[in-house]
């Protein structure tokens, strides 16, 4: 059964903010962005997003307005420019596009459907997954996995750590240069395997975590080291090439890392892919340091999406007919969700009309053989009058007529008449003069 709510979800991306907006529009953690809505009175269910490039909220309350308001209010810290609002069809038909790699910063890229998956798990841990929004996410990760096998959509530069390196490339020789990756994540994993591709003569892995750094390091086919990040000091200096990318919520790289002894005036790059920025500002003061950050991706990413035009068409026909097929599954939900009802209602009826005829019958016929007969009039009866409106509340649902779907759950709700009047006595047709006869149209 999927409850009649209504989807409403925001967002601040990497196309309608900076990445100072991302940063202050990031929840704690996912659970924690899933909560705050769920605490909101009348949000039925709520999923957030949170990424590098993204942060996204979609609840699922009775009445739009009310998902409004709690978005509106989760994303208040951030400026009204930067927040895109998007109602019931447009947050879905967004949603299957964003699973589908349409809406990423690298066209087509891998990470985001795993992101995806991961938002579900702990929005269901946090309580906020409900029919409505089960469908939805599923769908998309449906339409995010039919993408990547049965289009080119990502062929090429498939991730913000490849793109990195490919913006490197354009300032620094890679073969035979020296590399640091901060960070052991899944960007950084993503970096180091992208820079090791590139043939850098010498790699290190800087992390928190020096374990995690290791197992990293053991698995590229390079000369690689892996260095705790109080070592940044000593190692980021010597880094012809740096690409940040931690989960700090302050800058790892400071200017007195990127010094240079003697005062060389050899090019260097550093990219940071830290959501917030994991380079202080003013590391881009020194003459010999170049810094990117998420923005200036756009150039690469740019080049992907020309590479991949027609593959995108693909996937965007691919989501406008998923998105249709998820309609229909909500109309068609909600639809037998009625008509159950109204069966039920009618049951009901049927078998207290037949404790009351087969009270009042005579005794010439078995027992077994009167039930019988008034159990199939019943049926018949009740088979013939609800065939019209359960084509008329089908036709309804297909065609978003919800005020007749809501005006019949109120007239055939199965509780109505538990006590109250009980119906006339059935009279023959001979008294009444009127007879009912079913025809190929009912």
């Amino acid at each position: 059964m999927i409850p009649a709510g209504v989807v409403t979800a925001a967002r601040v991306t990497h196309e309608s903010g900076s990445v100072d907006d991302l940063a202050v529009a990031s929840p704690e953690s996912q659970r924690a962005g899933v909560a705050e809505l769920l605490s909101v009175p009348d949000v039925e269910e709520a999923y957030v997003l949170s990424t590098c490039n993204r942060v996204e909220a979609y609840v699922v309350a009775a009445d739009g307005a009310v998902g409004r308001a709690a978005l509106e209010e989760f994303f208040a810290p951030v400026d009204d420019d930067a927040v895109v609002v998007t109602d019931h069809d447009g947050s879905l038909r967004h949603l299957l596009s964003v699973a589908a790699g349409l809406d990423s910063v690298v066209l087509g890229e891998d990470q985001i459907i795993g992101q995806v998956r991961t938002a579900y798990e702990d929005a269901r841990d946090a309580g906020g997954i409900g029919e409505m929004l089960e469908a939805a996410v599923t769908k998309a990760i449906h339409v995010g996995e039919r993408a990547r096998t049965e289009t080119e959509i990502n062929e090429g530069v498939v991730s913000l750590g490849s793109a990195a390196t490919k913006l490197a490339a354009r300032n620094v020789t890679l073969a035979g240069a020296s590399a640091l990756v901060v960070g052991a994540g899944e960007m950084g994993q993503l970096a180091a395997r992208s820079l090791a591709d590139a043939d850098v003569d010498e790699l290190v892995v800087a992390n928190r975590t020096v374990s995690h750094a290791d197992r990293l390091v053991n698995e590229l086919d390079v000369d690689a080291d892996a260095v705790p990040l109080e070592s940044l000091s000593t190692v980021a200096e010597e880094a012809d090439v740096v690409v940040a990318a931690t989960g700090s919520t302050e800058p790892v790289l400071e200017p007195q890392h990127l010094e240079t002894d003697g005062g060389t005036d050899r090019n260097r790059v550093v990219v940071d892919l830290g959501q917030p920025r994991d380079v202080a500002p003013a590391a881009a003061d020194s003459p010999a340091v170049t810094v990117y950050d998420l923005d200036d991706l756009e150039s690469i990413t740019e080049e992907t999406r020309e590479q991949r035009a027609d593959a995108a068409r693909e996937v965007e026909s691919m989501v406008d007919h998923e998105f249709d097929l998820l309609c229909e599954q909500y109309k068609r939900a909600r639809a037998d969700e009625v008509i159950a009802a109204m069966y039920e209602s009618a049951e009901r009826v049927k078998e207290r009309e037949v404790e009351r005829a087969l009270s009042e019958l005579e005794g010439d016929a078995s027992a077994d053989e009167q039930r019988e007969v008034v159990e199939a009039m019943a049926d018949a009866l009740v088979n013939q009058l609800l065939a019209p409106p359960t084509k008329s509340l089908r036709d309804a649902a297909a065609e978003d007529d919800w005020s007749t779907i809501h005006t019949a759950l109120q007239l055939f709700d199965p509780d109505f008449g538990d006590d109250g009047p009980i119906a006339p006595s059935i009279q023959s047709s001979s008294n009444t003069g009127t007879t009912f006869e079913a025809t190929d149209d009912d």
